[in-house]
C-alpha cells in the first residue's frame, strides 16, 4: 500500500487487537511487508461458465497511468495473466465491478478506450451515483460512451448458477458474485484481511459505512463456514480460501 494511504494496522484495522496480529504474523506471515506493514495482493478472477459467458470480476490496477497510480503497484498485468489462461480480452463476455475503488476497475480503461471492448461492464446503479473523481472522468464515461456500462439495480442472474448479489458497505453499491449455492463467492472487499476473518467486526478505515460493511462481511463468512464454501478475495494472500477450515478460532 503506497505511502499516500499507508497507516499503522491498528489504524487501518479498527477494532483489531494486538493478539490477532501476533497470531496472524506467525500463520500468515505472507500478509505482511518487512517492515510489517499490510503487503496488499491484487487478484482478479474469470468465471468459464459452460454454455455461457465467460465474466471477468474486476480488472485490476490498471496501467502506469491510471487512477490507482497514487498508491498501488502500477502497472497492473491482468492481461498477460489471461493469456496464461488462454483468453484474449475480446474473449470476455461480462465485466462485472464489484466496485468502483481504482484497484478494481482502473484496468477497465487504458489509453482512454475500454479494454474489454465486446464485454457489458455491470455496476449498481447506487455505486455510479455515489461516485466522484478520476475514475468517473477516466473509467466509467468512456466505458458509457462506447455504449459498454450496464446499470444494474439490486441482484442480477448471469447465468442458472451465477448471481451477482448487492453487499454494501465497503461502499454503498459494491457488489459480490455467487457461484452455485454458496459454493463460491468472488467478494471484492467485503473481506479484506485474514484479521476480518478472525473477527468479521473488525472495521477498515476505507469503507464508506463500517458497520454495514461488517455486517455483510459477518453474514457472507457465516454462509461460507456453514456450507464449506469458497471465497474468493482480491487482498487476501491467496486467491481462494475456504473459511471454515482457516483463521476460525476468535482472539481478544
Amino acid at each position: 500500500m503506497g505511502e499516500s494511504i499507508r497507516r499503522p494496522l491498528s489504524e487501518l484495522f479498527p477494532g483489531s487487537s494486538p493478539e490477532q496480529w501476533a497470531r496472524l504474523r506467525n500463520e500468515v506471515p505472507e500478509v505482511f511487508a518487512d517492515d510489517g506493514s499490510w503487503l496488499l495482493h491484487f487478484h482478479c478472477f474469470v468465471l468459464r461458465v459452460p454454455s455461457g459467458p465467460t465474466v471477468l470480476v474486476d480488472t485490476g490496477i490498471g496501467p502506469e497511468g491510471s487512477p490507482a497510480a497514487s498508491w498501488a503497484p502500477v502497472p497492473g498485468d491482468l492481461v498477460a495473466a489471461l493469456d496464461a489462461v488462454t483468453l484474449a480480452p475480446d474473449d470476455i463476455d461480462t465485466v462485472v465491478l464489484t466496485h468502483l475503488h481504482s484497484d478494481h476497475a482502473g484496468g477497465a480503461v487504458v489509453g482512454g478506450e475500454p479494454v474489454f471492448g465486446n464485454a457489458r461492464h455491470l455496476v449498481q446503479s447506487t455505486e455510479l451515483d455515489w461516485l466522484q473523481g478520476a475514475l468517473l472522468d477516466e473509467v466509467v464515461e468512456p466505458l458509457r460512451r462506447n455504449g459498454l456500462l450496464d446499470a444494474i439495480d439490486g441482484p442480477a442472474r448471469l447465468a442458472p448458477d451465477v448471481l451477482i448479489m448487492p453487499t454494501p458497505g465497503h461502499t454503498p453499491g459494491h457488489q459480490s458474485v455467487v457461484v452455485g449455492d454458496d459454493r463460491v463467492v468472488v467478494s471484492g472487499d467485503v473481506v479484506l484481511h485474514p484479521v476480518q476473518m478472525i473477527d468479521p467486526a473488525v472495521h477498515y478505515v476505507y469503507d464508506e459505512d463500517p458497520e454495514t460493511a461488517a455486517v455483510t462481511r459477518a453474514e457472507l463468512l457465516g454462509r461460507l463456514r456453514h456450507g464449506g464454501g469458497v471465497l474468493a478475495a482480491p487482498h487476501l494472500p491467496v486467491p481462494f480460501v475456504t473459511p471454515k477450515d482457516v483463521w476460525t478460532t476468535p482472539i481478544g
